[in-house]
């Protein structure tokens, strides 16, 4: 979606509400910058409550190139990467949440009150998930580096595989 007022992309998507009637603004980071600034220097109470969201995430300094470079970040066990997950809004695997630790924990604060889940588990699911994560990942990078003929690489990532299996 691009900007209303120009040709860039919109990063901001406002949703005001004046009276009674929700009025949608699809805004470009410097547009959005702009659009704060006229609602600052006006009447408090005209100011919409998600503008304070939008300047956090100005004040943030967040811009497109970082939020591209986020969106191509992927999980090395599952291979989902964080634009899939904002677009879905499921992970691939649990060691996306080691992945993506970072960006998820404020949304996990704000949704859940809590980081840590502290509820019951299938008593038939296994203690040991951790180790097995890292199994699968370690697997998945011993093929590839196989693929790419870096032996040497390949021979120490069998070797940690064999001592996690050891465990």
């Amino acid at each position: 979606m691009k900007c209303q007022k120009c040709d860039k992309p919109a990063t901001f998507h406002i949703t005001e509400l004046t009276g009674g009637k929700p009025k949608e603004l699809h805004l470009c980071e410097d547009h959005a910058r702009e659009y704060l600034a006229e609602n600052d220097t006006g009447d408090e109470a005209a100011a919409a409550p998600s503008t304070d969201s939008v300047q956090q995430q100005l004040a943030m300094g967040q811009t497109v190139e970082q939020l591209a470079k986020l969106d191509k970040q992927a999980c090395p066990v599952c291979g989902i990467t964080f634009f899939d997950f904002r677009s879905k809004g499921r992970l691939g695997c649990s060691h996306d949440y080691v992945c993506f630790e970072k960006e998820l924990e404020p949304l996990l604060v704000n949704i859940h009150g809590e980081t840590a889940h502290v509820g019951k588990r299938p008593k038939s699911s296994p203690t040991d998930t951790d180790r097995l994560t890292d199994l699968i990942r370690l697997r998945k990078e011993l093929k590839t580096a196989v693929s790419e003929e870096k032996y040497e690489e390949a021979s120490r990532i069998r070797d940690e595989i064999r001592r996690l299996e050891k465990k």
